[in-house]
């Protein structure tokens, strides 16, 4: 993993918009899941071509991530396709090895992981553009508005959509960073008022994560997901309430101290739950 952030705090109040775009994974359908199919015929991998991802389809990409010392979660994403099309990776993207490292420094199982790293960022942490992927959080901004003594109620009169006392305006994928950069034309405090990269920490914690200012830690979050679970390392080992509901696998509890009081309302519980049944079934067929 890269070097080792400090804790970096609690993440934001909803998980982040990502469209699933090609990203597939088991249960999918169409023709997008068939394209797949055929990447996985032609590198050797003897499945049906019938546009359904089953069974046999998540084995075979688990495989095939296994064999090229990617993260071994089952998911179709940009990083696989590129590797099954014969693309050059790069050293942007976590391994398998980074993954079982920080479980190991965790005490938990290497699927819990594979788990929080899907349900943040749907198992990636950049754009296809190369950007980190982020969610502009208008109320986080109003917050540390207020905190710094600037007329928040005023301007977000003027920016609702940018900032404001509730929680929304979100558009998803490459868009949540026009938003971004639409804050950084108001406010200084935009970066801090963003959730950054594969395990979406927020910006305003970029002191306890070590960084020394908030540029400094926008530009470690663009630098690789190996940044991005070290912060996660950290912020869970240093708060053991978190660390102890994660060992557990008490997800509704995961998920209040993670993701915040809401998350009842994105139903983030239930999807760490269905996720982690999904990884860790996969290890055990694995074993």
């Amino acid at each position: 993993m890269s070097p080792r952030f400090s804790t970096p705090g609690r993440p934001r109040t909803s998980s982040i918009n990502s469209s699933r775009g090609t990203t597939m994974r088991k249960g999918d359908t169409g023709g997008e899941v068939r394209d797949l199919q055929f990447l996985l015929t032609s590198n050797g991998y003897g499945v049906d071509v019938d546009g359904v991802f089953d069974e046999a389809d998540d084995a075979a990409v688990r495989a095939f991530q296994a064999a090229n010392g990617m993260v071994v979660d089952g998911i179709a994403g940009p990083r696989t396709l590129n590797a099954l099309r014969g693309y050059e990776g790069d050293e942007k993207h976590l391994t398998q090895a980074d993954i079982e490292a920080a479980a190991t420094a965790l005490e938990v199982p290497a699927a819990a992981i594979h788990t929080i790293a899907e349900v943040e960022s749907d198992g990636s942490g950049f754009l296809g553009d190369g950007r980190p992927k982020i969610l502009f959080e208008r109320h986080q901004l109003y917050r540390l508005l207020k905190e710094a003594g600037e007329d928040a109620d005023a301007l977000a009169g003027r920016y609702p959509e940018l900032i404001n006392p509730k929680r929304g305006g979100y558009r998803g994928g490459s868009a949540e960073w026009y938003r971004l950069t639409t804050a950084r034309s108001i406010s200084t405090l935009a970066d801090q008022a963003a959730s950054w990269g594969r395990f979406q920490i927020m910006g305003y914690h970029w002191g306890i994560c070590g960084a020394d200012s908030p540029a400094a830690f926008v530009a470690a979050m663009g630098e690789s997901e190996g940044r991005h679970l070290s912060a996660l390392v950290a912020f869970i080992d240093a708060d053991p309430t978190l660390h102890k509901a994660l060992k557990s696998l008490k997800w509704a509890d995961f998920a209040k101290l993670y993701n915040g009081p809401a998350y009842k309302e994105n139903l983030y519980d239930a999807k760490l739950a269905a996720a982690y049944k999904r990884h860790a079934g996969a290890q055990e067929v694995a074993a």
